[in-house]
């Protein structure tokens, strides 16, 4: 297994940079000599999410359209961690944003990164559980349809494909597994 980066960077030029992103485009050489470019989209926000499952396994889903796919999207609560803040603190955040839900027991799922070929995103997914319901309040780019179902029914729109967010398919698979082997309940 080779871990040791075999591309070379010749020069590199930041192409764009917004409070959220930047661009940068590389001049390389790649791991076989070639030469050529390579583009990397860096986030400035961690990406945190939060699959909500209560006592009866329901969950709750937030609708909304997106505008980078030019189509309505459901998925778990979602937002933005800035670096150097604590995730946790955000995805508490984000959930009452969203959904106006407060959990008192909170579990790191997993940590992944989103689309690694040409961005360095993390993600940073939760399980909250012993939920309170209170006041939602959404971002002024937000317009949210929140949902709660059944957990077995998000799991169905997962293998439809009627939810297609990376972080929802992820934490739905992940949350199903834990509950196939006794894990949650």
């Amino acid at each position: 297994m080779m871990e040791s980066n075999p591309w070379k960077i010749n020069a590199e030029q930041l192409i764009y940079n917004n409070p959220w992103i930047e661009l940068t485009e590389y001049d390389v050489i790649n791991p076989n000599g070639g030469k050529g470019i390579y583009g990397k989209v860096h986030f400035k926000n961690i990406a945190v999410g939060v699959l909500v499952l209560d006592e009866n396994l329901d969950t709750y889903l937030v609708g909304q359209y997106r505008f980078t796919l030019n189509a309505y999207s459901w998925e778990m609560p979602e937002g933005g961690c800035p670096v150097g803040s604590e995730p946790l603190d955000s995805a508490k955040r984000e959930l009452l944003e969203e959904t106006g839900l407060v959990a008192e027991e909170w579990t790191e799922l997993m940590q992944l990164h989103l689309s690694n070929s040409v961005s360095d995103e993390l993600a940073i997914i939760y399980l909250a559980r012993k939920l309170h319901q209170g006041e939602a309040e959404p971002e002024e780019t937000e317009q949210l349809v929140v949902k709660k179902i059944p957990f077995a029914d998000m799991v169905k729109m997962v293998e439809e494909g009627i939810i297609t967010d990376s972080m929802t398919v992820a934490a739905v698979y992940k949350v199903q597994l834990l509950l196939l082997q006794g894990k949650l309940n």
